[in-house]
């Protein structure tokens, strides 16, 4: 079981640490344990209920209502709250408490809501990717497990594979070549595939390689393929001079070619790049750097 600090609840709620103490202390929602020097520590359960009486809340429910309703009851008026609500930030703490209890059915149920009601790429900027900067910060203070992580991962990339499957129908004539990669010991795809998604629906060809490309194996590739553009990004933490080594790499071996990239873990090194490397830090920044280019 995972165990959460008041201000983990705090950022992963948005319920502020003051506001969570008197709900405790008033109503007695929850009841953390508490370590030996009396800091509150907070289980899996808690979370999922701080979330869901977060998202009743916000519908105009009283605290004083939510704390007489039984855990049922509580759960019942949630999974209805998720389903029919256009709420971006509910839809993303009812995601949350899916991947909290590993329950696969609720949480393709609401992705595939969210796409029906608002297309599939609306959702994954709007719903998944916040959600994924969550379970970043849950996998940055330890609270996610890896069987969590792989489990959201893959129902994600399920999503993602089925949503470029049905855009491969639309190729421009004049469609431009795009070669979407990951640098060598870089393995977290999602957001790879959605830029793959994005190339593909506004009708160009793409050569996606995956994760963990070396260099030189990247450098052989480009040269049979000869691609117009090249997309990467930067999951994993890097070290400033490890970056700088690397887009040393990329403007002098492809000094013509343009090279988008993503991932917040290279945003505090993206300012004084070569002129064609270009930093995108959101998907809409990479429609948007798609669109500056004419594609």
């Amino acid at each position: 079981m995972a165990h959460y600090t008041i201000h983990d609840l705090e950022q992963l709620s948005g319920i502020k640490a003051h506001t969570i103490r008197i709900w405790e202390k008033r109503y007695g929602l929850i009841k953390p344990e508490r370590t030996c020097t009396n800091i509150r520590i907070y289980s899996d359960n808690d979370l999922k209920k701080i979330l869901n009486i977060s998202l009743l809340n916000r519908h105009g429910f009283r605290i004083s209502k939510i704390a007489g309703l039984s855990e049922e009851e509580l759960n019942e008026k949630v999974l209805l709250l998720s389903q029919h609500s256009h709420s971006y930030g509910d839809q993303i703490d009812a995601l949350t408490s899916a991947m909290i209890e590993l329950d696969d059915e609720r949480f393709y149920q609401l992705l595939s809501s969210s796409i029906m009601r608002i297309g599939f790429e609306e959702t994954f900027i709007h719903v998944i990717y916040p959600f994924l900067d969550k379970v970043g910060i849950l996998w940055q203070a330890g609270t996610i497990n890896p069987a969590q992580e792989h489990f959201i991962s893959n129902l994600i990339r399920q999503k993602l594979i089925v949503a470029i499957d049905g855009a491969l129908i639309h190729q421009k004539t004049s469609a431009r070549k795009f070669l979407l990669y990951l640098p060598e010991g870089e393995m977290h795809e999602l957001g790879l595939l959605f830029y793959q998604y994005l190339i593909i629906r506004r009708g160009h060809k793409t050569l996606y390689l995956g994760p963990s490309v070396p260099q030189k194996d990247l450098a052989e590739i480009s040269r049979h393929y000869q691609p117009d553009y090249l997309v990467s990004f930067f999951v994993t933490q890097i070290e400033p001079k490890e970056f700088r080594q690397y887009i040393d790499f990329i403007s002098s071996s492809f000094p013509s070619t343009p090279f988008f990239f993503s991932g917040q873990q290279a945003a505090p090194y993206a300012e004084s790049l070569p002129d064609n490397i270009i930093y995108c830090p959101t998907p809409v920044a990479f429609t948007q750097a798609l669109q500056k280019a004419g594609i």
